[in-house]
């Protein structure tokens, strides 16, 4: 039996760096993957909310290294990686899923809040993005995985710089695996897409509306777009749809576009809003994190899902094209032979 050399002998831990790591996905995807025995890199601002995340980590068994970083400093994030390497060991997998929002229409939106919604929602991801190259591509391997949307593929009213920032996120994606391919890369980007999910970003994002915020329903639990994150390390694709109204928003927008605007011009405003007025005192995240640690939910416990099959689904599209295409095979088969008796 050929002994590997040493250089090809699996680790006994993988290192994996979340950034947005205190609350929704991120928290939910700091636990499974602790679940899983990786070894945690965690970035966000809020200490309240790292030292939470990292007591779930330390509770599961693994290990934990909270960093206070704010995604849209570039020299904080590669400081970051560099202290994540000296305490863990090489970054096997970057998590880019930081963001930040500002709801209201675009013409009531302050552009000092737009373009920070562009620095931590879009430039983060190029922050966060190049720290994992500079490492992974020296080695020759490892996996970035940058958590998208639905809204990366549709813009919604009153989300404008949430959603153009989702959408660069893609364009920056398409021009970066083909520089990878082309210098015969193995290190991989996936993207993990997301539906409307119960996160504490609701209690926290600035707003202009007249109502506080809520996530379009149909309403998912993090924990199941966390699930599909974890998946997507152990078995990397270029893309990712988590939940059937992801899927139909994709679709939907690519066949009927002006269909979709004018579906949303009616719908749009109220399905974004509670019923509750907004509190205008609230504190919010935009600049700075508020010193809360919420957790990985939000206020929509109720109605929220915490599974679909449309998940599962889309792991095994695989094999259930197998199936279909034997199937199709089959009753071809016996078609052709109908036709000869």
């Amino acid at each position: 039996m050929t002994t590997p050399r040493l250089a090809e002998r699996p680790r006994p831990e993988r290192v994996a760096v979340i950034t947005g790591a205190t609350a929704g996905v991120g928290r939910a995807t700091a636990r499974a993957l602790s679940q899983r025995g990786w070894s945690l890199g965690l970035l966000a601002r809020g200490q309240k909310g790292l030292d939470g995340t990292a007591a779930d980590v330390e509770a599961a068994g693994a290990k934990a290294f909270p960093v206070s970083t704010d995604v849209a400093d570039a020299t904080a994030v590669a400081d970051a990686a560099d202290a994540v390497e000296r305490e863990l060991g090489p970054i096997d997998a970057w998590i880019n899923n930081a963001m930040v929002s500002a709801f209201g229409p675009f013409t009531e939106l302050p552009l000092e809040d737009v373009r920070r919604v562009t620095e931590v929602t879009y430039l983060g991801y190029v922050h966060g993005t190049r720290a994992a190259l500079d490492r992974m591509r020296p080695r020759d391997r490892g996996l970035i995985v940058q958590v998208g949307s639905a809204l990366a593929f549709r813009g919604i009213p009153l989300q404008s710089a949430y959603c153009a920032a989702k959408h660069a996120i893609r364009g920056f994606d398409a021009s970066l695996r083909a520089e990878l391919r082309h210098e015969h890369s193995r290190v991989r980007i996936c993207e993990v897409h997301l539906p409307a999910v119960n996160t504490p970003q609701f209690l926290w994002v600035r707003s202009f509306l007249d109502r506080e915020p809520r996530p379009v329903p149909p309403i998912y639990q993090p924990e199941m777009q966390a699930e599909a994150i974890a998946w997507i390390l152990d078995h990397p694709r270029r893309s990712m749809w988590v939940g059937p109204s992801t899927v139909a928003t994709v679709l939907a927008s690519s066949i009927a576009p002006g269909l979709v605007d004018r579906y949303l011009a009616v719908t749009g405003f109220g399905a974004q809003q509670t019923p509750r007025p907004r509190d205008p005192a609230r504190a919010d995240n935009l600049y700075g994190p508020v010193e809360q640690d919420l957790g990985a939910h939000g206020p929509f416990d109720d109605a929220a899902h915490e599974r679909s099959l449309q998940p599962w689904l889309s792991r095994h599209r695989g094999g259930l094209s197998a199936i279909a295409a034997g199937g199709l095979a089959v009753a071809f088969g016996a078609r052709s032979r109908r036709k000869v008796a």
